[in-house]
């Protein structure tokens, strides 16, 4: 069965009873364990052909019954869930932008046996693994009104994300994003981060870049919605909610 099933036996073994609620509502570990699989292949972003993003912070919501049996046991199955997400990560060749970190926090509105998660991405390098045996702290609040955003590339039903401070599109293989169409240059198109803001610019190509239809001259701010035109191809520039968690 391989390295899941031993690492889902051992989160069987640890905590079976952990979760056990009224009657026959439990939330099992090995579920938790699952849903957070699941969220961070339906939440990947792939940034180069050798370089796919996924979520590495998670918050497990649950019940107040199961909360209460849960932080009994925090920082065991926290380690233990960590664990999951790095194995998974590896199995699957996806690149974690930080630490791997589980929390546990209460929710009223979950019946016992019920739980939700929710997955963003979070950079933070200074541990590989790093859990919670409680409820954490409510982190900090963005500027009212400034939501935090990740800034994405669709091309061709491709989400492409952009956490670097530079990106290279074109023709040529060793581009970070490379782009199968004759109009393209080998080297065309940079996209550049300067702090909030996001920056296209034109790196001398041959049939040049537009942005909203108009030709780029040396370089053009890009806002969410901006259509990018190089050759034959055409890319939406976006800024995604990067808190929003997904229910699996």
């Amino acid at each position: 069965m391989g390295l899941i099933d031993n690492v889902e036996r051992g989160l069987e073994k640890l905590v079976t009873s952990v979760f056990r609620g009224s009657g026959s509502s439990e939330v099992k570990p090995v579920e938790i364990a699952s849903r957070m699989r699941n969220q961070m292949d339906a939440k990947s972003l792939t940034i180069s052909q050798a370089r796919t993003l996924v979520p590495n912070l998670f918050t497990i919501r649950l019940s107040d019954d199961d909360f209460a049996r849960a932080r009994e046991w925090g920082a065991p199955l926290a380690r233990e869930l960590c664990t999951t997400a790095l194995d998974h990560a590896k199995s699957q060749g996806y690149t974690l932008q930080g630490a791997v970190e589980v929390n546990f926090r209460k929710d009223s509105e979950l019946k016992p046996g019920d739980f939700e998660i929710d997955s963003v991405f979070s950079e933070d390098s200074a541990a590989e693994v790093r859990n919670s045996p409680a409820a954490p702290p409510a982190p900090a609040s963005p500027p009212r009104g400034v939501p935090k955003t990740q800034p994405v590339l669709d091309i061709a039903g491709q989400r492409y994300a952009l956490n670097h401070p530079n990106i290279v599109l074109g023709r040529s293989a060793e581009t970070d994003i490379p782009i199968e169409d004759p109009g393209v240059s080998r080297r065309h198109l940079k996209i550049e981060q300067r702090g909030a803001a996001t920056w296209a610019v034109d790196l001398g190509s041959t049939n040049g870049s537009f942005v909203n239809g108009q030709k780029i001259v040396g370089e053009t701010e890009l806002h969410d919605g901006s259509n990018i035109a190089m050759g034959q191809t055409r890319i939406i520039f976006r800024l995604l909610p990067q808190s929003q968690g997904d229910r699996a």
